[in-house]
């Protein structure tokens, strides 16, 4: 294959690899997908193009996985896709390195390696630009795995990390023994290692002990739809809440993100109104106001937590969407918003978590991108929550896959927190599942209503929740200890070739005799 075959393929099946995820949602591909990247990256005639094939790869993974956001973005698209790949560019190299043409025939120990460092080069990549200021954590590659539960119930152990970590170890797996002049004993070992894998995982998945019985919860989710004016707003999610059916008797009512667009504190007529609502429904209600602040200043989009006698608690949102809902280093960059529909007004974030009282039940709530941070839903775990709450809009992203993305990513934080999850959408995909990811109630978004799903709660522990980000940091320590190894070997290699060459004896003229 030529050197334009080898990058023209490399980002069709990059691209190719997007349809793991909703709405295809083919998660097996996710298994063998990215194989074909590393496969051609180990034939590329050397390190640097091989390098080069992994980012067009990647490069065309971002542009098809985050394909909803060109409305948003607009032409800046291609150029964030570029830029993310860049951190693809180690697995090129590494897999070339271990498995390809720096080696004539790789044998056992460089495929242990590879199916350790290229793993760990993917998985700190992919922490790398969880930063907020990097786009966050969107289309990471575990979270492809939010209905094939045996596969994700790894996240129980190491978070959406380790699900990423298995899959690339995987795919390595299968490229190698795939690739040429790969030694049968190597070829067998890759094949052994391709199917051990899963079946580690669909293992533990199987002899897990289920969760001890925590009792039930009714969550009640109102879905209005995309309705504009602030006031029509309000009104919808309060008609649908007061039409619930009289035998709902839901433990809390959810509203989706922005479905109160002005600040309650400064009309105490909406106060009254969503305490009503409250008493009508018989449950504390979850409100979300997205409005100017008139203590304090700045606008801020808050879950705000309102029982029948008034407000029990509220929440401001942290994890702020880059150029949806501020500009990263406005002064340079503010001329994006003439040519894109990025926010005019920068909002302001919120400082902490919080886990707020709803009767019986401590509810953590999350608005919107924050759902797709690992950190959040686990240290609401931590700190004491029994329920996640997600609300969300989405309306900029009607018909777009970007809904189904989003609502799948409630299952993976439900596993990796050992808490149920339920998704409360203004016009996305409204969903709920429990502890163990499995499905309670999908509503897409072309629904309209509103619906109540039973949760089972738990109070499971997970190995997540008890060492956090454990994943990322032995990835990093695996590739940096590769390094040394690498470079002890270097070094040895030309001190030995130097020895080498000195111990050589020099021809010397025979002296003529006196």
């Amino acid at each position: 294959m030529g050197r334009w075959g080898g990058r023209l393929g490399a980002l069709v099946a990059g691209a190719a690899l997007a349809l793991a995820f909703p709405r295809p949602g083919w998660w097996w591909l996710a298994l063998v997908g990215l194989a074909p990247v590393l496969w051609l990256a180990m034939t590329a005639p050397g390190g640097r193009e091989a390098a080069v094939r992994s980012w067009l790869g990647g490069t065309g993974f971002f542009l098809a996985v985050n394909a909803f956001l060109v409305p948003k973005v607009g032409p800046f698209m291609v150029p964030l896709a570029m830029l993310l790949a860049v951190l693809w560019l180690p697995l090129g190299w590494l897999a070339w390195s271990l498995l390809g043409g720096v080696v004539g025939r790789p044998g056992p120990a460089r495929l242990a390696a590879a199916l350790v460092l290229v793993p760990s080069a993917f998985v700190a990549g992919e922490a790398v630009r969880s930063w907020e200021a990097l786009g966050g954590p969107w289309g990471l590659l575990g979270t492809s795995q939010w209905n094939a539960p045996a596969l994700l119930s790894v996240a129980a152990l190491g978070g959406v990390w380790g699900v990423s970590f298995l899959l690339v170890a995987v795919n390595v797996a299968v490229a190698a023994a795939a690739g040429p002049r790969v030694p049968v004993p190597t070829r067998a070992a890759a094949a052994a290692a391709a199917v051990a894998l899963p079946l580690a995982a669909l293992a533990f998945w199987a002899l897990r002990p289920a969760p001890a019985p925590a009792g039930t919860a009714r969550v009640a989710y109102v879905q209005p739809g995309v309705v504009g004016p602030v006031e029509d707003r309000f009104r919808a999610s309060e008609r649908l809440t007061r039409g619930l059916p009289a035998g709902a008797r839901p433990d809390l009512v959810v509203w989706g993100e922005s479905s109160v667009g002005r600040d309650p504190a400064a009309n105490p007529g909406d106060l009254a109104r969503l305490a009503a609502a409250a008493r009508a429904a018989g449950a504390p209600l979850l409100a979300n106001v997205d409005a100017q602040r008139e203590a304090g200043g700045g606008i801020y989009k808050s879950a705000l937590l309102v029982g029948p006698a008034g407000v029990l608690g509220s929440y401001d949102k942290m994890r702020l969407v880059p150029f949806g809902e501020y500009v990263p280093l406005r002064p340079l960059f503010g001329w994006v918003t003439r040519l894109t529909d990025a926010a005019a007004v920068d909002r302001h974030r919120g400082a902490r978590l919080a886990v707020l009282p709803a009767g019986d039940l401590s509810v953590g709530p999350l608005v919107c991108f924050e759902s797709a941070f690992p950190d959040l839903a686990r240290n609401l775990a931590a700190g004491g929550a029994d329920l996640v709450v997600v609300q969300t809009a989405d309306t900029t992203f009607q018909g777009s896959w970007g809904l189904d993305q989003h609502a799948s990513l409630s299952a993976v934080r439900a596993v990796e927190a050992g808490r149920p999850v339920v998704q409360a959408a203004l016009s996305g995909t409204s969903a709920a599942f429990d502890a163990r990811g499995r499905r309670l109630a999908w509503a897409p978004g072309s629904w309209r209503g509103a619906g109540v799903a039973e949760v089972p709660l738990s109070a499971e522990r997970t190995p997540y929740v008890r060492t956090g980000d454990l994943v990322p940091a032995a990835c990093g320590v695996a590739l940096a200890a590769g390094a040394v190894v690498a470079a002890r070997r270097r070094a040895l290699s030309r001190g030995g070739s130097g020895r080498r060459t000195g111990s050589t004896p020099r021809s010397t003229p025979a002296r003529p005799r006196r």
